[in-house]
């Protein structure tokens, strides 16, 4: 595979995590990962001051263009705690030896991350074998690169044969409205932008019937987690809430407009996006369908998929202990 920039000058950075850089900042200071242009309820609370008032701290809010990003800057005990982070970013930061854990679910979702094939193509599904050779935008490590490997698979299409650039989403997307690249993968805004120059392969229940799940998740470093796991509780809490105020529908109204300004996107697409997202319960989450059990074995299902495409060079022989609900289960008693 053609790849311009490997992900795995990053991932050596990453193995380098030590306990006294995740806690830096916790005594005085947090400081939290999040997106642009991928509106979830937690942004409701970040504007209305909810996560410093529960906290009894200040929340430093840094956005991110990618989920490897965040691995870095948790790596480099600049960010304590990443909200969305995608499970193979994740993944490919714990089998490179950085010891972070899973603490939540964060969305769920699989129409907003996903591949676009150049309209001028006229490639879709049926046809999918022409873009063996094709030159194509990919952000390496993340969930969207997780999806590009397995639909090449599923349609039989070699990625080695292909020339693959290490884009980020909106760097992708305008490279295909450019003409660029032939086709790009990512997700938010970036992939709305896409959709406009071309073609979806695979809907996001077809991915779906193929196991091609896309969910992310809250990550923090694991000494961070232990030396503050009620603040890591409080601040999942916090989440928690702003989850079921969204998936009520009681609140839908006064938290788009709000959620819309913070992510920078209008309104009509915020309520857009949004439709297409699950928010779990706590309940759910705790589970055997997510962090009670399938979670972990995802983990390994997805490490094994870079494994295979030589991405990384090997993957943990299992990720259960990258998954703690502890705080989680005390955030369902706050």
């Amino acid at each position: 595979m053609k790849i311009r920039t490997t992900m795995m000058g990053a991932t050596g950075a990453l193995a380098l995590l030590t306990g006294g850089q995740a806690m830096a900042q916790a005594a005085s200071e947090l400081t939290v990962g999040y997106f642009l242009e991928w509106p979830m309820p937690f942004e409701y609370a970040k504007v209305q001051g909810t996560y410093d008032e529960v906290l009894g701290m200040k929340v430093n809010w840094v956005s991110f263009d990618t989920g490897t990003a965040m691995s870095a800057a948790m790596a480099s005990g600049d960010v304590q705690i990443s909200v969305s982070q995608g499970v193979p970013p994740f993944v490919i930061a714990a089998s490179a030896g950085q010891d972070l854990q899973v603490l939540d679910v964060a969305v769920s979702y699989a129409d907003n991350d996903n591949c676009v094939v150049a309209a001028g193509l006229e490639i879709d599904k049926d046809s999918a074998g022409e873009l063996a050779g094709k030159k194509v935008a990919v952000p390496l490590g993340t969930a969207a690169h997780y999806g590009f490997l397995k639909q090449m698979d599923h349609f039989g299409v070699d990625p080695a044969g292909m020339e693959v650039v290490d884009m980020a989403p909106p760097e992708g997307a305008a490279a295909l409205a450019q003409g660029s690249v032939d086709m790009m993968c990512g997700y938010g805004g970036s992939l709305r932008t896409a959709m406009e120059y071309g073609n979806v392969l695979l809907t996001g229940d077809e991915k779906t019937e193929l196991g091609i799940l896309v969910f992310d998740v809250t990550s923090a470093p694991a000494a961070f987690v232990a030396e503050n796991p009620e603040l890591v509780a409080k601040f999942l809490s916090v989440t928690a809430k702003a989850n079921a105020d969204w998936n009520s529908g009681a609140a839908v109204e006064e938290m788009v407009p709000v959620i819309a300004q913070d992510s920078g996107m209008d309104e009509a697409a915020v309520r857009d996006f949004m439709s297409t997202f699950t928010f779990p319960s706590i309940e759910d989450q705790l589970s055997q369908k997510w962090l009670g059990g399938n979670a972990a074995e995802f983990m390994k299902g997805v490490a094994q998929v870079f494994v295979d495409a030589g991405s990384i060079p090997s993957a943990l022989d299992d990720y259960t202990a990258a998954v703690n609900t502890g705080p989680l289960q005390a955030a369902e008693g706050m």
